[in-house]
């Protein structure tokens, strides 16, 4: 099953603290939600990573913000089982596309998208989406780009993230709204499940 089939949205997550990753993918799991990106934008997010992979195999968990080569690589040895870049360039589709697993390399121009679609994917992400044009600009690629299909972030809330997910070229969005920062750092495990509950209630399930 393709990544952007797991959930109708991607918990986009940063984690400062490695014990805190098994609780929240636990909490995340309890209310529903079967994946998670985990960013790397902290020295440890290798760690958390390796310990969902170990601790928690009911929840795919994946790479995000992989701008490197190097950290496509090391998030793969890590235990990710998907690769999400916000941009993409030659050397790191390649390097993404060598480590074997599923990737979502990150666009947000219809010249991205061609040169993409070239390489022979079809599944993308579209970052930042609301700065960069929201569910108007996915919605005008449909015409010209029916075989592509999108996972916008960036920007995207509980009450925005409808409009995206009606259009046809959207199987999910990424949001970190799931999981915020104080109920992450308090260790509010149980706000965290009613989210994702409360989500996939208002959203429905892939």
């Amino acid at each position: 099953m393709s990544v952007l089939d797991l959930s109708p949205v991607v918990p986009v997550v940063v984690l400062d603290d490695p014990s805190s990753a098994v609780p929240l993918a636990r909490a995340l799991v309890e209310g529903g939600i079967g994946v998670i990106e985990l960013t790397l934008r902290t020295p440890t997010a290798l760690e958390s990573i390796r310990r969902i992979a170990a601790e928690v195999p009911e929840i795919a968990v994946g790479a995000g913000t992989v701008t490197t080569p190097a950290q496509a690589r090391d998030a793969v040895e890590a235990g990710s089982s998907f690769l999400v870049s916000p941009g993409t360039t030659p050397a790191l589709l390649d390097a993404m596309l060598g480590t074997g697993v599923s990737v979502l390399p990150g666009c947000s121009t219809i010249s991205e998208a061609l040169v993409l679609r070239e390489a022979g994917l079809t599944e993308l992400k579209f970052f930042p989406a609301e700065a960069v044009g929201g569910a108007p600009f996915l919605s005008s690629l449909g015409g010209p780009l029916p075989d592509l299909r999108f996972c916008p972030t960036g920007g995207i809330t509980l009450d925005s993230a409808p409009r995206y997910l009606a259009l046809p070229n959207v199987a999910c969005v990424g949001g970190s709204w799931l999981t915020p920062a104080s109920a992450v750092q308090s260790r509010d495990w149980s706000s965290i499940t009613a989210t994702a509950r409360a989500t996939v209630s208002a959203l429905g399930q892939a």
